[in-house]
């Protein structure tokens, strides 16, 4: 699993602590037999080669936010649920900030906001995301709608062609179904929290962001 970039001192102070030993190559494994899927029949749901999910699988890579994604729609899962075990479900989630578990992947960090929760109908989501790192070339669609609230530093949003830079305090609120990708080009790590509102299976459109799921 990619670990983060190192932080300033300053940035230290406000970095998450977070749990990089996460196996999602076994966790993938797990999940997808759970679902009776082959690896030839997740490539060909995901749109994924049988060696990418093979080296995936076996540790030898780590996967992309984008890749995850991917995984994720084919598998009808949140991306969080390469993270963590499965949780017992709960009509009600509090999450104290020291209770907060972020995850490693390869643009940052993740923490799943409403871990626990039964029969979620959005996904929220705090994402810690390095410098220099983006969602990738190709843009991003999918069903629902999409919210986004920054915490700290400036995430770059692109949407429908049109670009909108997001600083401390600033939102933005879509349409998923219209083409977006992000980047953090700062030299500072960015923060926000990032709600998903799909209209698809839970998780799928996590996935399709190239972010990790539980």
């Amino acid at each position: 699993m990619a670990k983060m970039a190192p932080a300033s001192r300053a940035d230290a102070r406000h970095a998450p602590s977070v749990h990089a030993d996460v196996d999602v190559g076994g966790r993938l494994r797990a999940l997808r037999e759970a679902r009776q899927f082959s690896i030839r029949a997740l490539a060909e749901a995901s749109g994924l080669a049988v060696n990418t999910l093979s080296l995936i699988e076996n540790g030898r890579t780590s996967p992309s936010v984008s890749t995850l994604q991917q995984i994720a729609v084919a598998l009808s899962l949140p991306i969080t649920a390469f993270f963590a075990p499965e949780t017992p479900r709960s009509r009600l989630v509090f999450l104290k900030a020291n209770q907060q578990q972020p995850t490693a992947f390869p643009h940052g960090a993740l923490a799943d906001l409403g871990v626990g929760m039964a029969q979620r109908h959005i996904e929220p989501l705090l994402l810690t995301l390095n410098p220099g790192t983006g969602s990738g070339p190709q843009p991003i669609i999918h069903p629902g709608q999409e919210f986004v609230f920054c915490l700290e530093g400036r995430i770059s949003y692109t949407v429908d062609g049109q670009r909108y830079l997001l600083e401390p305090g600033d939102s933005l609120l879509f349409e998923s179904t219209l083409p977006h990708r992000w980047e953090n080009n700062d030299p500072s790590p960015a923060r926000a929290v990032l709600v998903l509102c799909p209209t698809e299976p839970a998780g799928s459109a996590a996935a399709r962001h190239g972010l990790p799921t539980r």
